[in-house]
């Protein structure tokens, strides 16, 4: 199985498929590198993508409490880069992994040729942060006392993701399942020390004005915790995009993987030809 090494000999499971100007994805919480799935078989066609699993999840390593940081995470996606001998490439994340790709932008530019962040943002908004943070702390104990099994049956059905069991009851009962199949203790790791303790997006606001990056945010009108974040983004990033899905969850890939596809791929075009620039401040109400 290929691994990728982290700087704390973490290893890292990934996978990769096609040819071209490389593509890193990166996974939610919930999920792990096969749900990028979707995306791997579509866009292998013209680019060189890579898909990995984050520390916790297996067939990863799960290493000790102490080493889930976010910190950690944005390091791993480094990492996975540096392995494979990729100077620079599209970092593509859905929730968690939008967070990370998004540090990876603000620490290591030079990495990276666009960021597309998906469902960013959930517990960020100042009034939500502690609520958010506590959650986290439940989740972990729910975790390592239920086991994951127990804890995909409330976890998965959040309200945000109703709209893809009403879409596609049958992609989300897969969902379900690889969710249950999770490491329960990885989860419990990464719900303490990524998912609880992130700063949040609002903390970020300057260094946000000055990432000199193509953005792409996408979002689903009806992922509530998401859309105030996004719009953050959207107005503090200067070459920075937002996409709305209408009548759409946070599991924006595998719920509306064509429109996924459709938009990703018009933002890479744009992005690879040079036409994705800043937006003139004078425009800006």
């Amino acid at each position: 199985m290929p691994y990728a090494t982290a700087r704390d000999s973490t290893r890292l499971y990934y996978e990769e498929a096609g040819t071209g100007s490389p593509i890193l994805f990166l996974h939610e919480f919930a999920a792990d590198y096969a749900s990028w799935e979707p995306q791997m078989r579509y866009f292998a066609r013209g680019h060189r993508c890579i898909a990995y699993s984050a520390r916790g999840y297996t067939p990863s390593d799960v290493p000790a409490g102490d080493a889930f940081s976010y910190e950690h995470f944005r390091d791993d996606a480094v990492a996975v880069l540096d392995h494979l001998g990729i100077a620079r490439a599209h970092l593509v994340g859905l929730s968690m992994g939008a967070y990370s790709a998004l540090q990876v932008g603000l620490n290591s530019p030079q990495r990276v040729l666009s960021l597309t962040l998906a469902g960013v943002g959930s517990g960020s908004e100042p009034a939500r942060v502690d609520a958010f943070r506590e959650s986290a702390q439940k989740n972990a104990r729910d975790f390592e006392t239920l086991g994951s099994p127990e804890v995909a049956k409330t976890y998965g059905r959040s309200p945000n993701r109703i709209p893809f069991k009403i879409k596609d009851p049958r992609g989300f009962e897969e969902f379900m399942a690889a969710l249950a199949r999770h490491d329960a203790q990885g989860s419990a790791h990464t719900q303490r020390g990524f998912q609880g303790g992130r700063p949040s997006l609002y903390s970020l606001e300057d260094r946000l004005q000055n990432l000199a990056l193509p953005v792409l945010v996408i979002v689903g009108d009806e992922d509530d915790a998401c859309l105030q974040p996004s719009l953050l983004l959207k107005e503090k990033i200067p070459a920075s995009g937002l996409a709305v899905f209408p009548k759409t969850g946070h599991i924006l890939n595998l719920e509306e993987p064509a429109l996924f596809n459709q938009t990703l791929e018009r933002f890479l075009i744009l992005t690879e030809a040079g036409r994705w620039p800043p937006r003139d401040p004078a425009s800006r109400r």
